[in-house]
């Protein structure tokens, strides 16, 4: 019995350094290149962007979203900041969707580790459940409810997103080469890269964790009953439906629950369903919790209503276009610790990797970087000094 739970323990940390191992490099140049976007894109008037729930307003949301990366936490606080600086609320909420399952890093992330098919869903997904989401605030959203919520969210809140929220390092004297070889903006680059790092840091542990230990210690069958992986038509509409449920009871967030994505693909998850698990990073507990904090316990449940609508019905759709492309993986049999610990094209990346982190945390030091952290845990990061 001891050493039954010694070998299932072994193999289940073994799993989550070898996943971790395998997503370094991805996630290395993923916040890399989401750092380079966040500085060069100004969100200084984002609330003149958005000034109703046009199409027009809509699409420009969706668009920045994509552009300024964030962990889950960070972009709800963010869109908070929108909504209370005069943006509307139905753009604010498709920022927040777009900044979380419109990003580079997931994208990246989602490709190295479970296949091209799954990258291209999130990017094709994310716009319909952005848009299914509109629809059901048009029809369903009132007045005075965005009225109640606009009065809770005035209320001042303190901590480390809220000072991200308010918080501005972007660069915009000169042309877009200047900028981007300048001495301050290579230091507001390192800062939004550690920054990013250490947001994001827990999530993707717990994720690796939680995955890890779900691959390593719950059998096959368990899955492939839960997700009825023997009924081909049962578990397509089953898919969706429980994905962000998961989603809710793992309290995963952001990139944090793709490795959770690819245990539960291998364990027999409909394409849907893992497409609708990625996309609940929006109502897991702690971030529904956020959602009442910030506009009101009505809203928040407004908010997990129509945001789980909008990801199940989502979901459905990328199965069906998904599945009349051709484009849904035949084989389910992910092995997420092929590329761990070998001498390899992984192993050669996640050295230049982390050459490139290395250097980006050395500059952020050099610059204020630890000082502008304390600020922001302290909710004081209004605007950020840089030194260079």
């Amino acid at each position: 019995m001891t050493d039954n739970i010694l070998q299932a323990g072994s193999e289940a940390i073994y799993m989550i350094a070898a996943m971790g191992w395998q997503m370094l490099w991805g996630l290395v140049f993923g916040f890399f290149l989401s750092a380079i976007v966040d500085v060069l894109v100004s969100k200084a008037e984002l609330q003149k962007l958005m000034p109703d729930d046009s199409p027009k307003s809509i699409a420009k949301a969706s668009l920045i979203g994509a552009a300024s990366s964030s962990c889950s936490y960070a972009a709800v606080a963010i869109a908070r900041s929108i909504f209370r600086k005069g943006g509307d609320f139905t753009a604010a909420m498709a920022f927040q969707f777009a900044s979380t399952n419109l990003v580079i890093e997931l994208g990246i992330l989602l490709v190295v580790l479970m296949g091209w098919s799954f990258g291209a869903a999130e990017f094709i997904g994310g716009p319909l459940m952005i848009a299914i989401m509109v629809v059901l605030f048009k029809i369903f959203l009132k007045p005075r409810m965005v009225k109640a919520a606009k009065e809770q969210a005035e209320k001042g809140l303190k901590g480390q997103m809220e000072g991200h929220a308010e918080m501005s390092m972007e660069v915009h004297q000169g042309s877009w080469k200047k900028r981007l070889t300048s001495e301050k903006g290579w230091t507001s680059i390192s800062h939004y890269f550690v920054m990013n790092w250490a947001m994001l840091c827990k999530d993707i542990l717990i994720g690796l964790a939680i995955s890890g230990t779900l691959g390593a210690l719950v059998p096959a069958e368990f899955w492939q009953s839960l997700f009825f992986a023997d009924d081909p038509v049962l578990s397509k509409i089953w898919g969706p439906i429980i994905g962000p449920l998961i989603a809710i009871a793992s309290f995963t967030c952001s990139i944090g629950n793709v490795p959770l994505a690819a245990v539960l693909w291998n364990g027999g998850i409909s394409f849907g369903g893992v497409v609708a698990f990625i996309f609940g990073d929006l109502i897991v507990i702690p971030i529904l919790n956020i959602y009442r904090k910030y506009y009101g316990t009505g809203m928040g449940i407004f908010l997990l209503i129509t945001f789980y609508i909008a990801m199940v019905l989502a979901a459905f759709g990328i199965e069906i276009l998904f599945g009349v492309m051709g484009w849904i993986p035949e084989t389910r049999n992910l092995d997420v610790t092929h590329a761990a610990f070998s001498l390899n094209y992984t192993t050669v990346l996640n050295a230049l990797a982390l050459i490139l982190a290395g250097w980006l945390y050395l500059r952020y030091r050099r610059t204020g970087g630890p000082k502008m952290m304390r600020n922001m845990e302290k909710g004081g990061c209004h605007q950020h000094s840089q030194k260079t």
